[in-house]
């Protein structure tokens, strides 16, 4: 399978859903997006990375891998976004130790966050784009507005309809408090945090 090559585009903030961040990821040699939901500390963490002038007064968690593997020698080479199942993205860390190569699985936003430190570059195959890449074009009608803008409001648009829960929030309210911690078990497994925030917010109504 072909690698596709991607940037950052950037961070969209939903104003519908508190938050609620979407990293868009861009296609270096084509015209597709790669959004990625993602939560509030990673989007942070990926902000601090991207504005150079920003530097915080104590290391953030990204930070302190980043020196970590200084310290000791290790190199992030490149990250893959390598699967996508049931809407979450998967990715390993291509890492690198006295000319030794490994593989560590990791969470897309993590994978992209150290990507950023380590200056890596980010990588998915044909296949995952073909299914997940989107278009954000300009509508015609407004094509002297800045395109920058326009972005940001489809994408904020993407981020909405992206954490649309998959079942309705009134599904939980006939569940038991043991029904509702088997399935937030089960989504935090999943890496479906999303469900998980609606399944906890539910639990929490009852305590």
């Amino acid at each position: 399978m072909s690698l596709v090559k991607l940037n950052i585009k950037g961070i969209s903030y939903s104003q519908t859903q508190n938050g609620a961040y979407a990293l868009i990821l861009n296609e270096v040699d084509g015209d597709r997006k790669l959004p990625i939901v993602i939560g509030a500390f990673e989007a942070q963490s990926i902000a601090i990375a991207l504005e150079e002038e920003i530097s915080p007064p104590r290391p953030l968690t990204h930070d302190l891998f980043k020196n970590f593997a200084d310290r000791f020698d290790i190199v992030v080479k490149q990250v893959i976004i390598h699967k996508l199942v049931d809407g979450v993205f998967y990715s390993s860390l291509i890492c690198e130790r006295d000319k030794i190569e490994e593989i560590i699985d990791a969470r897309t936003s993590d994978a992209i966050a150290l990507a950023l430190r380590f200056q890596a570059p980010i990588f998915t195959y044909k296949n995952i784009l073909d299914k997940a890449g989107i278009y954000l074009k300009v509508n015609p009608k407004e094509e002297n507005e800045d395109q920058e803008n326009q972005d940001s409001i489809l994408m904020d648009e993407l981020v909405a309809n992206e954490l649309e829960p998959n079942e309705p929030r009134k599904n939980y309210k006939g569940k038991t408090i043991e029904e509702l911690q088997t399935l937030l078990e089960e989504a935090v497994n999943n890496e479906d945090y999303e469900k998980a925030a609606h399944i906890r917010d539910e639990i929490s109504k009852r305590e």
